[in-house]
């Protein structure tokens, strides 16, 4: 019996394909086209998708079907709003990594 609290943590990609409403051979071409799709393969060579990568098929999927870019344009935007996060990260972790010092002298 399946719970509704328990996530799995891969997906087939015709799980995936049915969740973005697309047919497998279109997610397979993505990873072709999109350097942020690349699923990882299980033992026998099957597809598994973690929920970052449906994640990104969905952004994708928004980008073409949606906003109407094409591959190219979707592969900017990709580009583009995958880059801010890097510095982003680094200025968090020098905050925490200030906050911890600071707490650590006043202990």
């Amino acid at each position: 019996m399946k719970q509704e609290g328990i996530r799995k943590l891969y997906y087939s990609i015709s799980e995936v394909a049915q969740l973005a409403d697309l047919e497998a051979h279109v997610l397979r071409y993505w990873e072709t086209e999109f350097e942020e799709l690349r699923p990882k393969k299980n033992r026998a060579g099957n597809r598994v998708y973690t929920e970052r990568d449906i994640a990104v098929v969905m952004r994708i999927h928004h980008l073409l079907r949606e906003d109407k870019y094409t591959i190219e344009g979707a592969r900017q935007v990709l580009a583009r709003d995958a880059a801010p996060p890097v510095a982003t990260d680094r200025e968090a972790l020098l905050a925490l990594r200030a906050f911890l010092e600071k707490l650590l002298h006043t202990l």
